[in-house]
């Protein structure tokens, strides 16, 4: 509704911005929900699936280890335990480095 409410502006209109998705046919909030559902994407970058934590209802231990599973660790995007509001990339090298010292010093 607020982008539709932008591009009705007066300064847009020589552009005449035509809305693609969902399509001006979607008018009422359960049309618009159902819309943003069946539109909306991780745009392939999915995390937090086995998240990290301290408490028992994490997956993953703060050392990366899956609970109940030896010697198993998790070092991807999975274990945030909410998705960044920017690209997952960053994060998951850091992740993934994080790992490779605490499997080091697990060997040391």
């Amino acid at each position: 509704r607020l982008t539709r409410r932008i591009v009705s502006q007066d300064a847009l209109r020589p552009y005449r911005p035509q809305e693609f998705k969902p399509g001006p046919e979607f008018e009422s909030e359960e049309e618009l929900v159902a819309a943003a559902g069946a539109i909306g994407t991780t745009i392939f970058h999915p995390a937090g699936t086995c998240r990290m934590g301290a408490d028992e209802g994490s997956v993953v231990d703060p050392a990366l280890r899956v609970r109940g599973i030896g010697n198993l660790r998790v070092a991807d995007a999975s274990i945030m335990p909410r998705i960044v509001s920017g690209n997952t990339n960053s994060p998951t090298l850091m992740i993934a480095e994080k790992a490779a010292d605490l499997i080091l010093q697990s060997w040391r």
